[in-house]
């Protein structure tokens, strides 16, 4: 009977060892794995074309396995992808918002033990936030109606301001307006009409034309929050036959036409690469079990890791291409080829 229990005993030594050997990898690889999800796949965003094949290198590059999945605009994929993530094993969670989708699934990954990153979109119960700095990109944008009204010889004081932001869901949006706020408000600017916010070009257009009949057409600015609504404001003042100060976000095509063309005062740029740069250093420390540590903090106390933006004029769009964002052949369209030659764009 001893000698039974004496092989029995390896036996079953020997099937831990076995089990836990091949439980090791399986931990060891979700240690090691970032699982990111990408809000959406839209043809105006920077998603795909952008942030994925830049955070795909950066973490590969590190020696971390990515899974990068994209929402495609579907809170209820959202919520799927991240349950079947976190099913496989995440060493940490980054994720872009998409209509708050991304609060359940910071729940569950912290739940889970799993540290949450949110990139460029704030989300509540994050562990960290990494973004640009949206209280800077406000000013700015702020700024070049200031700064536009200076040029057209208008006090800021006294003229008619449309007002306008990005979608309430997002919390960025919020950052921006307020941000932009503090520049008008010290100037003793005021709105003469606040539109809904949305950051939907064509809904922009929609709002800006109900904005435009209140005021009777008199505008001497607009507060626009990013280039796409931006774009779709210039179409309705150009149908009006009017050029004023317009502010902008993203350094898109259409934006930096825009800007070269005198309709749209300046673009706030933001490297996404900078962006990117930032979120790898937070994921390796986190994976590595070091100390993150961050230069502000959100208001409900999350780290915040901020990246400075850039406010790009006419002369500044060639900066833009210098830097790979944005190519001369796109942006220099016949309309906009004369334009491209007076501030030196190639």
């Amino acid at each position: 009977m001893k000698k039974t229990s004496l092989i029995s005993a390896a036996v079953v030594a020997t099937v831990s060892a076995l089990l836990l050997s091949s439980c090791a990898p399986a931990e060891t690889a979700a240690v090691q794995r970032a699982c990111v999800i990408l809000p959406d796949a839209d043809s105006g965003t920077r998603w795909e074309a952008g942030d994925r094949p830049a955070l795909e290198a950066g973490l590969t590059e590190a020696g971390f396995e990515a899974d990068i999945q994209n929402a495609q605009a579907d809170p209820a994929k959202y919520a799927t992808i991240a349950d079947a993530m976190l099913t496989k094993g995440c060493g940490v969670m980054v994720l872009i918002d998409h209509q708050g989708a991304a609060v359940a699934v910071a729940e569950k990954a912290k739940a889970a033990g799993v540290p949450v990153i949110a990139y460029d979109r704030p989300i509540a119960g994050a562990d960290y936030y990494v973004s640009f700095d949206n209280s800077t990109v406000g000013a700015l944008q702020g700024q070049m109606i200031l700064d536009g009204l200076a040029a057209a010889g208008k006090d800021p004081k006294t003229a008619s301001i449309i007002y306008s932001s990005g979608d309430p869901t997002d919390g960025n949006a919020k950052m921006f307006l307020d941000g932009a706020l503090g520049v008008l408000d010290a100037a003793g600017a005021k709105a003469a009409f606040t539109m809904t916010g949305t950051w939907d070009g064509a809904k922009a257009g929609t709002l800006f034309e109900q904005a435009f009949t209140a005021v009777k057409g008199k505008v001497d600015a607009v507060l626009a929050p990013n280039d796409n609504n931006a774009a779709s404001i210039i179409t309705i003042l150009d149908k009006n036959g009017l050029v004023v100060p317009i502010s902008g976000q993203d350094a898109s095509v259409a934006g930096l036409q825009n800007v070269l063309l005198g309709k749209q005062t300046a673009t706030v740029y933001k490297p996404f690469k900078l962006e990117v740069a930032a979120a790898l250093d937070v994921i390796a420390k986190i994976l590595k079990g070091e100390k993150v540590t961050a230069s502000k903090t959100l208001e409900d106390g999350t780290p915040y890791i901020a990246v400075d933006p850039v406010s790009v004029g006419a002369d500044g769009v060639q900066q833009v291409i210098d830097n790979g964002d944005a190519t001369a052949a796109d942006i220099c369209t016949a309309e906009v080829a004369a334009a491209c030659e007076t501030h030196g764009v190639k």
